[in-house]
């Protein structure tokens, strides 16, 4: 995921690795967060994705750098 800025970047990784400890790996790099997940199967595979796009939602709207976004069947991540 790119950023405007590398504190925003910083931000948004340093919030959503608690939630991920263990599924989900990040790495800054410049402006750039980059997540490599694990799962024993597609299924939570699926779950890793969407628990971490939720937390990186939450994040963002926390910074105030986004209104909205989707999540990857194109419904709101809330639902």
């Amino acid at each position: 995921m790119r950023y405007d800025d590398e504190r925003i970047a910083e931000s948004v990784m340093r919030a959503v690795e608690p939630d991920n400890e263990g599924y989900v790996d990040s790495e800054l790099d410049g402006r750039n967060v980059i997540f490599r997940m694990k799962a024993k199967d597609a299924g939570s595979m699926r779950n890793t994705a969407d628990d971490l796009l939720v937390c990186i939602k939450i994040a963002e709207e926390a910074s105030g750098i986004v209104a909205s976004a989707t999540d990857l069947d194109g419904d709101s991540l809330l639902e």
